[in-house]
């Protein structure tokens, strides 16, 4: 019996639970986004428990309480390991061992709650809904935040010819198959399942990013203390906020800045990443004065930081279209600024820039484009507001985190009502050796 997209079993609503390896205050934005997702789950009606780990990437936190609650959201956090935490093998070793800590978890646990949503953080962690599915009979929804083994294929970590690559294409389309539901962030990520998996295309479903426009609201830079803070209020600036890692396009920003040297617009970084001391390196050597780095800030300063800037910019690097998708364009729509996107032609980053107006996309390399959009925008403070207002209302109207948390709501009640219907279909099957019929 549903009502709405509260389903309800046995007198009493479905419970969600969520694995994942990243939670505040862990900085990670994959953690930051579970957080609020979790929490505009529960104020809709859908209590929800959380298994992550302690901190990786947090700010002078080396722990958190192992039970905490908050609203209707119960987190119970694991012991992590940092094995060298800052390159690949590390990480990838570091996941492991919290996928297999989640599946010591989930044996222990005897409430396990109706139905379980497992990120892509880590990588392989789905394939434990699959063993939990197998075990237990438990419905899971996989949510893909980065499409893998692709990604390390593009980067070149690994052959695609190698026989691993094979090997974890074909546990995907087992975990994928098994699945209530797939969720993934972009129309480009699903082309890119549907590719390697045509016969789950119609249980997939595309659900955005977020961002809340209640808590990132536009500031004037006169007023604003973190742009008074870093000399920001009188210069046209460009701001880069998050990850800069290997799936960023930096070397066209890069080229852009160098272009611009010699004019009154600057260049504001902040975050980290795989390719930020590089980066900064080269802005260095080229005598960029104009580019300042910052370090990530607590998520109490982001709406400060996010509206000290008059543009931001989003990259995707070539070839990582579809499998991965920028958190950070919410948050700058949020800001109420413009957005200069560095994709492909073919990205849905385009199809949103064209739907809301707020701004303009360039092919990776094309730097000249991109510093012919920044000197217009420096000298039309009109047009600059204009699209800045327009990308607040797109947000408004399509991203907020209400909006999608009823989509995650509906999705993740239809797993779990699909799941009931087809355990009583093999229920009666099994006494009546008839089938049933199942009506949607």
């Amino acid at each position: 019996m549903s009502k709405g997209n509260t389903l309800v079993r046995n007198n009493r609503r479905i419970k969600l639970s969520i694995i994942t390896q990243f939670f505040p205050p862990d900085y990670a934005a994959t953690g930051q986004l579970i957080e609020e997702l979790a929490l505009q789950l529960g104020r809709q009606g859908l209590p929800v428990d959380i298994f992550t780990g302690q901190p990786g990437y947090a700010f002078n936190k080396e722990s958190a309480p192992a039970i905490e609650h908050l609203e209707q959201v119960k987190i119970k956090r694991s012991r992590m390991t940092r094995i060298w935490s800052k390159r690949i093998r590390g990480k990838a070793l570091n996941g492991l061992l919290f996928c297999l800590r989640s599946g010591v978890h989930l044996l222990r646990n005897g409430s396990r709650g109706d139905v379980l949503l497992l990120t892509t953080a880590p990588p392989f962690l789905p394939l434990l809904g699959y063993l939990v599915h197998k075990s237990f009979g438990l419905p899971y929804v996989c949510l893909l935040y980065d499409l893998y083994p692709d990604v390390a294929v593009e980067l070149n970590v690994i052959s695609r010819e190698h026989w691993a690559v094979r090997f974890w294409d074909t546990v995907n389309r087992h975990v994928w198959r098994r699945a209530q539901k797939v969720i993934v962030l972009s129309s480009t990520m699903k082309d890119r399942v549907v590719a390697k998996c045509p016969e789950i295309k119609d249980k997939i479903s595309v659900i955005h990013n977020w961002a809340d426009p209640n808590q990132i609201v536009p500031i004037a830079k006169h007023q604003n203390w973190f742009a008074k803070a870093f000399n920001l209020v009188d210069t046209f600036t460009v701001l880069y906020s998050g990850n800069m890692g290997r799936c960023h396009d930096m070397e066209t920003i890069l080229a852009a800045a160098k272009l611009l040297k010699d004019q009154p617009i600057q260049f504001v970084f902040i975050g980290n990443g795989a390719k930020r001391e590089g980066f900064r390196t080269q802005a260095s050597q080229l005598g960029l004065h104009n580019c300042q780095f910052l370090p990530y800030q607590d998520k109490q300063n982001l709406p400060y930081s996010l509206t000290a800037c008059d543009l931001s910019l989003v990259s995707v690097s070539p070839g990582m279209e579809g499998l991965v998708a920028p958190s950070k364009l919410y948050a700058a729509l949020a800001a109420g600024r413009p957005l200069a996107i560095i994709c492909e032609q073919h990205s849905y980053l385009r199809t949103m820039l064209q739907e809301s107006g707020c701004g303009e996309a360039f092919s990776n390399g094309d730097a000249e484009g991109l510093a012919d959009f920044i000197r217009r925008l420096a000298a039309d403070s009109q047009l600059t507001k204009q699209m800045g207002q327009a990308g607040r209302r797109y947000l408004q109207s399509n991203f907020t985190p209400d909006l999608i948390a009823q989509q995650y709501s509906q999705v993740l009640c239809e797993a779990a009502g699909e799941a009931m219907e087809s355990f009583s279909s093999r229920s009666i099957e099994s006494i009546t050796g008839q089938s049933v019929p199942v009506h949607k």
